[in-house]
This record gives structure tokens, sequence and C-alpha cells, in this order.
């Protein structure tokens, strides 16, 4: 399976049930982890119950 990791923005090979997927390795992942906890990100609005029913964010 091909997919495009959300850190590095490469686009590898993975084979299904790949450990660190979406990312491409455990560093990328870790690195979002750190941006996350770094308050890098953040919600645009306050999460309401529906949110989190809506199928578009279901990974």
């Amino acid at each position: 399976m091909k997919l495009r990791c959300p850190g590095c923005h490469e686009e590898v090979e993975v084979p299904e049930g790949f450990r660190w997927r979406p990312f491409c390795s455990r560093r990328c992942q870790l690195a979002d982890l750190g941006a996350w906890l770094d308050e890098e990100y953040r919600f645009s609005r306050p999460l309401r119950a529906d949110d989190l029913e809506d199928d578009e964010y279901v990974i």
C-alpha cells in the first residue's frame, strides 16, 4: 500500500498493518507528537459531540 507521510510528505510503499501508519517511520510519528505537545497544532474551534460522529474523520 502506498501512503504519503503527513510528517515528511514522502510517498512510501508500506505493508498492510504497518506499525507507524500513517507516518513513514517512528521518527516522523514522534516529530508529529512533539508538535502536538509543543502546541504547534491547535483546533480552530472547540470540539462538539457531533464532530466525533462525522464519518469523514474516521481512520
